[in-house]
């Protein structure tokens, strides 16, 4: 049964949410059509471009991509604080790079004398494009759209390009956090699109590796590579990663998530040559995962959880707190 938008999004429980849409009827319309011979990769840039402008605007931070032939996945995390610490004039300011915003604020901002209920309205409007620009919703929607319009323009065309509503998971612990990413880093592997993650394209993966590529042989040059206290760094449109007590990076190290995307990609996919570690990631070790299970977890991710992803015990723990009875991948 289709669950209400408000019953699946729960920043109470998680920040954290996985999601999908899909083109039409399934059909190639970010790739290479068979039909007309048409290659529409250019597409899949107009999608990262527009998911990083999105990210910069809202405060929903982009963790994880793969935009595929015909579907794409983002794991995002809401920072809802954020969006609350922001004054009124960022929220303006943040609206109006994607809307013409409103002729009351307009006067505000050009100087002219508000009387009492203009400055009432202006106080509301703020609120409600506030509570907007942390809205998951509205981000998709933002996306979506404007991804459609682009497409149809060059197709001259009209009609629908996504197949109804997108797909949301929300990810309520580390493990589902974790697997989930993996998951959409190795969509490219899985789909035996290439057996390399650094020719991953349209991935967060590939540019992560990238950009660590790229620090590498700029300390490299610059002599800092032998220096303590050198760090990687990491892209500015992705969320950090970092440990467990920086309050805003995600809870692992950067080197330990490829290792563990690489150890994973191995087993996920069965003409990747290459040595396999006898020992598991530390990763998995320190979160006491096995490994039947977490390559069974990311292997089966898409297909083992609904609407909600975690333990057995988070899973049942999220259903009794919403009035529900069960929920998928619980057992």
């Amino acid at each position: 049964m289709t669950r209400a938008r408000k019953a699946l999004i729960d920043l109470s429980s998680t920040s954290y949410y996985h999601l999908i849409a899909r083109c039409v009827r399934r059909a190639f319309l970010c790739g290479d059509d068979e039909y007309t011979g048409k290659n529409f990769d250019h597409r899949r840039t107009w999608m990262v471009e527009r998911i990083k402008l999105l990210s910069s605007v809202f405060a929903i931070e982009i963790t994880a991509y793969a935009i595929m032939s015909n579907h794409y996945h983002l794991v995002v995390k809401v920072n809802r604080q954020q969006a609350i610490c922001w004054s009124d004039n960022e929220v303006i300011a943040r609206w109006y790079k994607l809307y013409k915003g409103s002729p009351v604020i307009d006067r505000q901002i050009n100087g002219y004398a508000l009387s009492e209920a203009e400055k009432l309205l202006v106080s509301e409007l703020v609120e409600k494009w506030r509570a907007r620009l942390y809205d998951i919703s509205w981000f998709m929607k933002n996306l979506n759209e404007y991804i459609a319009k682009e497409a149809n323009k060059e197709d001259n065309c009209t009609g629908k390009y996504w197949e109804g509503r997108y797909k949301s998971q929300a990810l309520l612990d580390e493990t589902a956090l974790l697997s989930c990413m993996a998951y959409v880093d190795l969509n490219p592997i899985r789909a035996n699109v290439t057996n390399k993650l650094e020719e991953s394209d349209f991935t967060s993966i590939k540019e992560r590796i990238k950009h660590l590529q790229y620090s590498k042989e700029s300390a490299k040059k610059s002599n800092q590579n032998n220096k303590t206290g050198y760090q990687a760094k990491q892209p500015k449109s992705l969320q950090q990663f970092g440990k467990t007590e920086h309050e805003h990076t995600l809870p692992f190290t950067l080197m330990d998530y490829l290792e563990l995307v690489d150890w994973t990609g191995r087993h996920v996919h069965p003409k990747k040559k290459g040595y396999i570690p006898k020992s598991m990631p530390s990763i998995l070790v320190s979160l006491k995962i096995e490994e039947a299970a977490w390559l069974d977890r990311v292997q089966n991710f898409g297909n083992h959880y609904g609407n909600f992803a975690g333990s057995r015990t988070v899973l049942r723990e999220h259903a009794a707190k919403n009035d529900v009875n069960w929920y998928k991948g619980v057992g």
